[in-house]
């Protein structure tokens, strides 16, 4: 059984795209040439990232992370639950936006980073933050760089470079075991035994929540061999999926109700099961310039709406960041909202290169500069604001969150 196949683009002379599934084809060439693909993309993806995976220099340094104190949460008024998903999230931005400042006063980021709860039953509340250490963290370090001049296709730039993951060894296996379904149609990542991180529009469309998150559910992918007979298990059916519900729902307060420019920086959102999990999860950092990253590259897993059933892997450099995005060219399609975006990072107190959330995945951008459009892929940076937001969603208090 293949582990993993890829699907090539043909015919795009007119930006329409014809896939041609390789683990398939009527020509006996083709058979043979797709029996041999998987072995050698293996050997490819071995042989890039080992290349890149060197010891740096000097150890990279640590972004300080601010302190989130958290009030006492106001009851608010039951959700409507009258939203309509809209699973392919597209914005727009100007130069001013992309090269807007990193620096918040302390006010407004505080309350960008309130946060609202939904719990089972359809209550809410709204939890008020202050921030302390305001020099650790409402500064990003990450300046934006001048965008290149290139006009690309959206979502799917030039040869699909998507990967559909398949074998039980692989579907099992960490990091694509760490991927999981979202009822709404989005894609998720296990970042503890009890939660999943995800995209805020998948559950919220900035003023109300979506239909579907009223009984929201998180789906784990089991093998067709789990349980399966010898003739079940040679008939080529894809994963099934078992299905968890979700306790409780938490929404950054920069996503709800803010300006279209804003909305995107915090696009994400954090779910609570309601019973633990027994996979390895995916620790979370703050994400560091491309040069901390291992090959400059990023990966993600995610639920493509045109591969129903299959879990798609992806990677590509990344091409420019501002203070809260990273822009990419990863091709992806929609339902891979909400994957957890992650680069192997250094660990200093390990001392190697180890797998880190350090994004997520939300859609794509136009950006205006010099009186040109272009487009992007683009995922939410986790700052250090975010990501001690994240960690007190984890822990419950601000004492366990750190770097580390």
């Amino acid at each position: 059984m293949h582990a993993i196949q890829r699907t090539t683009s043909h015919g795009c002379k007119h930006g329409r795209h014809i896939f041609i599934n390789q683990r398939g084809s009527s020509s006996t060439m083709s058979e043979r040439a797709s029996s041999r693909l998987p072995a050698l993309l293996l050997l490819l993806m071995f042989l890039l990232f080992a290349s890149s995976l060197e010891t740096p220099d000097r150890p990279p340094i640590r972004p300080l992370v601010p302190t989130l104190v958290p009030h006492r949460p106001t009851p608010l008024l039951r959700s409507r639950f009258s939203a309509h998903p809209h699973l392919d999230l597209t914005t727009h931005c100007n130069s001013s936006c992309f090269h807007r400042a990193g620096r918040l006063p302390g006010h407004q980021a505080a309350d960008n980073l309130a946060f609202e709860t939904l719990y089972w039953d359809g209550s809410r509340t709204l939890t008020t933050v202050d921030v302390e250490e305001e020099g650790a963290g409402l500064v990003d370090s990450s300046p934006s760089r001048r965008i290149g001049r290139r006009r690309l296709r959206r979502q799917i730039y030039g040869a699909d470079g998507r990967f559909s993951i398949q074998g039980d060894n692989f579907l099992l296996d960490y990091p694509f075991s760490a991927a999981v379904r979202i009822s709404t149609g989005c894609t998720g990542v296990l970042v503890s035994r009890w939660h999943v991180l995800t995209a805020a529009h998948c559950l919220h469309d900035g003023k109300d929540y979506v239909k579907g998150a009223r009984k929201l559910r998180v789906g784990f992918l089991i093998p067709p061999s789990v349980n399966a007979t010898a003739a079940e298990h040679s008939s080529g059916k894809k994963p099934m999926v078992r299905w968890v519900r979700v306790r409780r729902t938490r929404v950054p307060k920069g996503w709800i109700q803010g300006p279209q420019d804003l909305s995107m920086d915090f696009d994400y959102a954090l779910l609570e099961l309601r019973w633990p999990h027994r996979r390895a999860f995916m620790r979370l950092a703050v994400a560091p310039s491309p040069d901390g990253l291992a090959g400059r590259r990023i990966h993600f897993s995610g639920f493509d709406s045109d591969r129903p059933g299959e879990l798609v892997y992806r990677f590509c450099p990344v091409e420019e960041e501002s203070s809260d995005l990273i822009y990419q060219h990863c091709d992806a399609r929609p339902g891979a909202s909400g994957s957890g975006v992650y680069g192997r990072v250094w660990d200093n107190s390990l001392e190697r290169w180890e797998r880190k959330v350090i994004g997520i995945f939300s859609g794509h951008q136009w950006l205006e500069v010099d009186g040109e459009n272009r487009d992007y892929n683009v995922a939410v940076r986790i700052t250090p604001l975010k990501f001690a937001q994240i960690c007190y969603w984890l822990h419950g208090n601000h004492l366990d969150c750190s770097q580390d």
